[in-house]
């Protein structure tokens, strides 16, 4: 019998915006059918009622942990929204890479879009695709693994886990990632967003949480 997830942890609140943390292995919104409405939305709106219906400013993959925001209000997340559209959001990640890396630091500039036939694999593509764009750092070397703090500065959808992965990238998959990596033997995939700082809607007062990895 499968074990029952953790709820997400209310690190932030107040009358427009939520800061939480999500466990890994839930969804942060839900998806389409009944045995997909389980998620970090749907935890919290109990707690939070007066929530709009499509509260997620960003989104986590399902497998990754850590800081996630939810507007409470339309206005908080038009506002927030703009402020990831015009990267004035700053974000970083913590992850353990399948491998070792020589280097101590540096940036991956990898174009990549969704290969259709293979959802929702993205696939590197220097004509067609998005620029995706990572700076990072290594953290630690840890037996034959690696320790990094990505800071990305795009969005792209499984940017870290690409990045992290492709031959033009660091050429070393996450551990734990069963799309970019092997995936085997692991309970989770080592990811998780360690750091948000942003301005609030409303105030404009500048907000900084950080969520320790737990691994």
């Amino acid at each position: 019998m499968p074990v029952p997830l953790p709820d997400p942890v209310i690190i932030y609140r107040d009358a427009v915006l939520l800061v939480v943390g999500k466990p890994a292995g839930l969804l942060a919104v839900p998806g389409r059918g009944p045995d997909k409405q389980d998620c970090v939305v749907a935890r919290l709106r109990p707690l939070a009622p007066a929530m709009i219906a499509q509260p997620a400013v960003h989104r986590l993959d399902m497998a990754t942990s850590g800081l996630m925001i939810l507007a409470i209000t339309a206005e908080a997340h038009r506002r927030l929204s703009r402020q990831f559209e015009t990267r004035q959001v700053r974000k970083r990640y913590t992850a353990i890479l399948d491998g070792i890396v020589a280097a101590r630091e540096g940036e991956i500039r990898l174009p990549f879009r969704l290969d259709p036939a293979n959802r929702p694999y993205q696939i590197h593509d220097p004509i067609a695709g998005k620029m995706g764009i990572t700076t990072w750092r290594r953290l630690a070397l840890e037996g034959n693994r690696t320790r990094v703090e990505f800071t990305p500065l795009t969005g792209r959808t499984h940017q870290l886990r690409v990045h992290a992965a492709h031959r033009l990238g660091l050429g070393i998959p996450i551990v734990g990632d069963r799309l970019y990596g092997r995936g085997d033997g692991e309970e989770r995939m080592l990811l998780h967003a360690s750091f948000l700082a942003l301005s609030h809607p409303v105030s404009g007062t500048p907000l900084a949480f950080a969520s320790p990895a737990p691994f």
